[in-house]
């Protein structure tokens, strides 16, 4: 990948891009549920207005990637929403996104950060494992009906 790849904030005249990329790559490997259209539809209010943020990755001044971190508790959050623009993945956009999220994690002093993925996607969870997630038990009524595995990462050690 190319130096020039970085990570910027959310601001409102990107979300477009936020959806886009994300319902891509659901149609792409899943089926776009009724949670992911209520997250998608209504991010700024129960992402950003909620404690949470979106990030963008941009790389020659085009925005290819993106994620949500969603506050769940006082100091743990979900990582959701990571999409990668298909012509772009497999350049170490995502090792670059796990790399910058768990920074951001650590600098603001979180507990832990967890996500739910589906075992079919096994680039997504080499990528996690690389980076310290550890696989946990699943609740019974997963916020997605495609997630069949729940992973975890503790940033206090």
């Amino acid at each position: 990948m190319s130096n020039n790849f970085i990570i910027i904030p959310f601001e409102k005249k990107l979300i477009n891009f936020f959806i886009d990329l994300n319902m891509d790559w659901l149609n792409e490997f899943f089926e776009v549920e009724p949670y992911d259209l209520k997250i998608l539809n209504q991010s700024e209010s129960l992402i950003i207005n909620k404690g949470g943020y979106i990030f963008f990755g941009k790389q020659n001044d085009q925005i290819i990637s993106t994620f949500a971190l969603i506050k769940r508790g006082k100091r743990s959050f979900e990582l959701a929403k990571m999409a990668v623009d298909t012509k772009k993945r497999n350049n170490g956009c995502g090792n670059k996104m796990i790399q910058f999220i768990i920074s951001f994690g650590k600098k603001n002093n979180w507990k832990e950060i967890f996500l739910y993925s589906n075992t079919k996607l096994k680039n997504s969870i080499h990528l996690y494992n690389k980076y310290g997630f550890r696989k946990i038990d699943i609740e019974k009524k997963s916020p997605y009906l495609r997630g069949n595995i729940k992973m975890k990462v503790l940033l206090e050690t």
